[in-house]
């Protein structure tokens, strides 16, 4: 099938295929029943774009699954040997499992290879719970094997087109980014700062230091912005002094050996003495002591 007649049949009803309303249930069409199906003639789909579940929201379901049984059924399709494939609801099936289950309901659609690939792919980035980079794969991969504009991908996922080319934008980043946004010690909004950097070499050791020192987001755009524009940190704004506050700052300094500064604002002020050792502490402690 050619990259057009994939997007005819594709574009031809496939809110009718995915599950209702954007959410986990699943609509069941005419012709169509929920029959209990044997977990274990259930195989996972190859076109699944999560990787990771979350342990502890996966006890919580499995014990629900365990008391009340499944709420909303999966979808599958029928393959070779009597087989089925999901399509959606991975999480369920899965917890079904966990839960000693030896049966799970579900929705037997017929469906195409590309069918079933898209719609797994968009049900999960509807449903906003993979991390960064499963997101950016999926996209990547919508974009590959369908030939989707980024337009398309934010219409059939309901998010700004500007989300998704930052999301396919993560992509281009060192693979060692990439694998801290994978893990969760990098945030989305930490690698978009990154995007920034024209160095990978720079932009991976800036993002080691950031996992090692806990930075923010905003902490992150600072040291990003200051490697973007180094000649800002060396660059001072000239002071504006009076030159009476000036004599008096001088004199002071001469007086007791250290760097003396006077903030003077008609009258009112303070007065900063700079100190580098316990020394130079100790000293003017005593000369203080001496103005009693």
């Amino acid at each position: 099938m050619n990259q057009h007649d994939k997007k005819k049949v594709l574009g031809r009803g496939l809110d009718s295929l995915l599950p209702a309303a954007r959410g986990t249930a699943v609509a069941v069409q005419p012709g169509e029943s929920i029959r209990d199906i044997q977990v274990g003639l259930v195989d996972r789909n190859p076109y699944q774009t999560r990787k990771r579940f979350d342990e502890d929201a996966m006890k919580e379901l499995a014990a629900s699954i365990k008391v009340s049984g499944v709420v909303q059924p999966v979808l599958v399709r029928a393959v070779a040997a009597g087989r089925f494939q999901l399509v959606a609801g991975e999480r369920r099936w899965l917890a079904s499992q966990m839960a000693g289950k030896r049966t799970v309901p579900a929705v037997v659609r017929q469906l195409s290879n590309e069918q079933s690939m898209e719609i797994a792919i968009v049900e999960n980035l509807q449903r906003e719970d993979l991390n960064a980079m499963e997101q950016a794969h999926a996209y990547e991969r919508l974009s590959r094997e369908f030939g989707m504009t980024q337009e398309q991908m934010a219409q059939r996922t309901g998010k700004d087109r500007s989300s998704v080319s930052n999301f396919l934008r993560l992509l281009k980043l060192p693979e060692d980014i990439q694998a801290l946004v994978e893990n969760g010690k990098l945030s989305f909004g930490h690698a978009k700062a990154l995007m920034s950097l024209d160095s990978p070499n720079a932009s991976v050791k800036l993002a080691k230091r950031s996992v090692a020192m806990n930075m923010s987001v905003r902490q992150l755009e600072g040291a990003v912005h200051g490697l973007m524009h180094p000649e800002e940190k060396t660059k001072k704004p000239e002071r504006k002094v009076d030159p009476n506050v000036r004599e008096a700052e001088r004199a002071i300094s001469q007086s007791l050996g250290l760097k003396v500064r006077i903030e003077d604002r008609n009258g009112r002020g303070r007065m900063i003495i700079e100190y580098a050792s316990l020394e130079d502490y100790d000293r003017l402690v005593v000369a203080l002591e001496h103005l009693r």
